[in-house]
């Protein structure tokens, strides 16, 4: 039987993504004592955490991590006015954002060990 190349490729881009998805979740959070505020620094902090949330959502779904990338929209969602209006964010933002980073881990979570699980009832030869 001859490789499939294509899959091998989604395989490992799966791979990739799913490896990097913790980081870019524990990243985001940590940063969120600098997104709020005012200044250059924080108008920074909030366009590299929606830059990072914003490839969770373009790759999850299209990677087969369709649960993770709408938890990410989620996360997005919150972020966007004030990544387009170059401001930090406010009070109830903040929460909002904890909130829906925490929804994200725990999907992300279910969703990595779903993947990682080995089906059950299936002839590999």
């Amino acid at each position: 039987m001859q490789p499939d190349a294509f899959h091998d490729r989604l395989d490992a881009v799966r791979r990739r993504f799913a490896s990097s998805l913790e980081y870019k979740i524990k990243d985001t959070l940590a940063e969120l004592p600098n997104l709020t505020g005012d200044g250059e620094a924080v108008v920074d902090a909030v366009a590299v955490s929606y830059r990072r949330i914003h490839g969770i959502c373009g790759v999850g779904a299209a990677v087969g991590f369709a649960v993770t990338g709408r938890a990410a929209k989620d996360v997005e969602d919150v972020l966007i006015d004030a990544y387009r209006a170059r401001r930090g964010l406010e009070f109830d933002e903040v929460a909002r954002l904890k909130a829906t980073l925490d929804a994200l881990s725990a999907a992300a979570e279910a969703e990595l060990r779903s993947v990682s699980t080995p089906a059950t009832g299936k002839n590999e030869e």
